[in-house]
């Protein structure tokens, strides 16, 4: 028997839209776990297996074949049918463990234990294997209506509007040269070249460098050092690199920087009058503070609102009872660990830049998302008692309404999108989904708001 872990396919394959391919059977294991009995039907896994020896079959070179044009069959005699098996398998098992997900309608938490039954020694026949997975436990409700309920109320004032009018003419200011010696907030324009022991190092010279003075971006005191300079000023500046500076050569070294100084500039910031106001669009200082009144109005509006939906199902999930185990709330964390990578390496960051960025192991990462890992549990638990209790169902016209924003992007109407969703046997998470929102609709709509601290800004 062969055993993999199948995490990153778990992630990637997770919803995916897959045809009916494989069957599975559940059956309740201690400390919520579940056990499937699945089987990869004949067709499924011959076409794995064929398309495994294909891809190895590109590389081979046989003799009398063009590469590339390797017949299955061959392939399996060159390099054995149990190494063309191996690949399909590892290729496939992903899919097929979704497809096992779906047809059995359980919600998985961390990572699954798969081990693959008696491998077909022919075509024609199915492959069996075995899950064993983590699963959400059900909750024991409490009380989840008229509770009462923290809401903040809006910030009325007008100090936030007057902060952003000046964030705004900050970032319209521009940069004069000027004589005056430079002061914190100016930005200078110079050469340097930088030497520790005497030598200089690798990365250590610059030309016409502009730098922000009180910007923080270079190493403590280079930035606090030219403050008071003039043009045309020569300055040594005497600095030590951080313990922790990525350049482990230059970590904790004394180091001197030889500057010259070719401009000093000042910002100069525009008047905040009607003319500003109209290269923004607008027909007056008066319109502009009251557009930027209404916009933070309105995103203030939307946050306190999602906090306090957020509020009523945690109140209604403290009045429940959910029996989470360790290794639950550790395998739902370790979702959240590779959530977050997914998202950086979607911004070109690597899983070792992102720890060194951090300055955390993987592990203490993952023990910190164990709080928020057993607090999403607990209310996904909540909300799924609640529908149950309440007998949620959407309806049709409830689906369709749902999916008017995602058809309306996507160039649809939301009956067309809505036939997608069931083509691809994805009806049931769209269901699982919307009736979670409606209960929390419920929730919402019997809670009774006692006024809260605002947060701060």
């Amino acid at each position: 028997m062969a055993c993999w872990r199948q995490q990153d396919a778990l992630y990637r394959y997770r919803g995916a839209p897959v045809a009916q391919i494989v069957t599975a059977t559940v059956s309740e294991m201690p400390d919520s776990k579940v056990s499937l009995a699945c089987e990869v039907n004949a067709e499924e896994f011959d076409r794995a297996v064929s398309s495994a020896a294909k891809e190895l079959g590109s590389t081979l070179r046989v003799p009398g074949f063009r590469k590339g044009k390797v017949p299955a069959a061959v392939v399996m005699t060159q390099i054995g049918r149990e190494n063309v098996v191996d690949r399909a398998i590892r290729s496939a098992l992903g899919t097929w463990y979704a497809e096992a997900i779906a047809e059995t309608g359980i919600d998985p938490v961390g990572d699954p234990r798969i081990e693959i039954g008696v491998i077909p020694g022919e075509s024609g026949q199915p492959l069996p294997f075995t899950v064993e997975v983590g699963v959400r436990p059900p909750a024991k409700l409490g009380k989840y209506k008229d509770l009462k309920v923290p809401r903040e109320e809006p910030n009325n004032g007008d100090d936030r509007v007057e902060e952003e009018l000046e964030r705004m003419v900050a970032q319209a200011a521009s940069l004069e040269p000027t004589e005056d010696p430079a002061a914190e907030g100016d930005s200078v324009v110079v050469d340097y070249v930088g030497a520790v022991d005497g030598v200089e190092f690798d990365g250590g010279k610059g030309s016409d460098q502009l730098i922000e003075l009180g910007a923080g971006r270079l190493i403590p005191g280079f930035e606090e050092q030219l403050i008071g300079v003039v043009k045309d000023e020569k300055r040594t500046l005497n600095l030590t690199f951080p313990e922790d500076y990525p350049a482990e050569n230059l970590a904790g070294k004394d180091a001197t920087f030889d500057v010259t100084v070719q401009e000093v500039r000042a910002k100069s910031l525009p008047e905040l009058d009607d003319q500003f106001a109209e290269q923004l669009g607008h027909d007056s200082v008066a319109d502009l503070r009251q557009d930027i009144k209404d916009r933070l109005t309105e995103s203030e509006e939307r946050r306190i609102d999602s906090d306090f939906r957020a509020a009523c199902v945690d109140a209604a999930a403290e009045n429940a009872k959910v029996e989470l185990t360790d290794e639950l709330i550790e395998g739902r964390a370790r979702e959240l660990w590779e959530r977050t990578l997914r998202s950086m390496e979607a911004q070109g960051i690597n899983r070792e830049t992102y720890l060194q960025i951090s300055g955390k192991s993987e592990e203490e990462i993952i023990g910190e998302a164990k709080e928020e890992a057993a607090t999403g549990l607990r209310r996904e638990a909540t909300l799924e008692a609640v529908v149950n209790a309440e007998g949620i169902d959407p309806t049709e016209e409830q689906m369709l309404e749902a999916l008017e924003h995602s058809a309306g992007h996507e160039g649809v109407t939301s009956a067309e999108l809505l036939e997608r969703i069931r083509n691809d046997r994805r009806e049931d998470a769209l269901k699982s989904d919307l009736a979670s929102r409606l209960a929390v609709d419920l929730m919402v709509e019997s809670a009774k708001p006692v006024a809260a601290p605002r947060k701060a800004d």
